[in-house]
């Protein structure tokens, strides 16, 4: 039963985020925001939105492992496991597709997650650091005015809606987001328990992977359509701000002590997707070969989670 209603909460996250995006849009079009501010705030926002919850209906719950490992295991699934598999449907050029700023801006996220783990535990205040470095991200990006891309996934509204439909809509996606992360995070902890499974490892693997589909299926669509360029943006950015906004927000709202179960395997883990990335960056290709080392060590880094955890 608990598997049928975490798959139902999977499915309120992602239908959620759907409709908060393009309500979001809509409201964006109608407030004449320019593409720089929609793709930053609009898309980037509201494309986490289920990490976002998921993270902080966790925190609440009294479940650091589901709220810390989420975050981690989103950041680990989005290089190893995401770009691999976009990497195998359409081998990227990465030369010049992304700036170095997002890239540094990725390393000194990954850097700060690093000191989380480290420290064990995210308090208020360093909550309060990690939103003003993501602050400040966000103002470099527009101020640069950087391009944006649009995720290939989702439609640009042509015509300014009412605002009232786009209001309705952003709402609705709000609460379908809420009682999805509710229903998954309460299905998560029963089956950890029944299984003997600590929460971080449901965390960092099942509701990693369930609240990173957004980004997998922007991912896989980009690759399709031979956009490149737009899966590397769409990873850089998710893993910013899964970190700087995501683990910043849930500090703030509910201090977070970092479980014993996220250990050294899963930092080196983290640490190792985010330099594997930036040096493939610098090569300057993400080809099959590359596609299929992320997916391997994907496989490695999931199957040891199993090897030491599962009963």
């Amino acid at each position: 039963m608990d598997i049928v209603v975490l798959l139902a909460g999977l499915g309120l996250l992602l239908g959620g985020g759907e409709i908060l995006v393009r309500g979001g849009l809509a409201l964006a079009h109608r407030l004449g925001m320019t593409p720089a501010m929609i793709g930053a705030v609009v898309l980037g926002f509201g494309t986490s939105t289920p990490e976002l919850v998921t993270s902080l209906q966790a925190a609440f719950a009294g479940a650091p492992g589901i709220a810390l490992g989420n975050v981690v295991g989103s950041n680990i699934a989005n290089i190893l496991l995401i770009l691999g598999v976009a990497a195998l449907i359409a081998p990227m050029v990465a030369r010049g597709a992304v700036s170095q700023r997002d890239v540094v801006a990725m390393l000194l996220a990954t850097l700060a997650g690093l000191a989380v783990l480290a420290s064990g535990q995210a308090g208020r205040g360093t909550g309060v650091v990690l939103l003003l470095g993501l602050a400040a991200y966000l103002w470099v990006s527009l101020r640069s005015g950087a391009r944006v891309d649009v995720p290939a996934d989702i439609a640009v509204p042509v015509a300014r809606p009412p605002v009232w439909t786009g209001a309705a809509l952003a709402i609705g996606g709000i609460a379908a987001t809420i009682l999805g992360a509710h229903l998954l995070v309460g299905a998560a902890t029963r089956m950890a328990t029944d299984l003997g499974v600590p929460e971080a490892v449901i965390g960092l693997t099942l509701v990693a992977v369930g609240t990173s589909l957004p980004e997998l299926a922007t991912s896989v669509v980009a690759a399709f359509r031979g956009q490149g360029a737009m899966s590397l943006g769409n990873i850089l950015g998710s893993n910013v701000f899964n970190i700087a906004g995501i683990l910043g927000v849930t500090a703030v709202a509910s201090p977070l002590v970092v479980p014993a179960s996220i250990g050294v395997v899963d930092a080196v883990t983290l640490a190792g997707s985010a330099l594997l990335l930036a040096a493939f960056l610098w090569v300057g290709r993400i080809g099959r070969v590359a596609a299929m080392i992320l997916l391997t060590g994907y496989l490695a880094y999931v199957g040891w989670l199993a090897r030491a955890f599962l009963p």
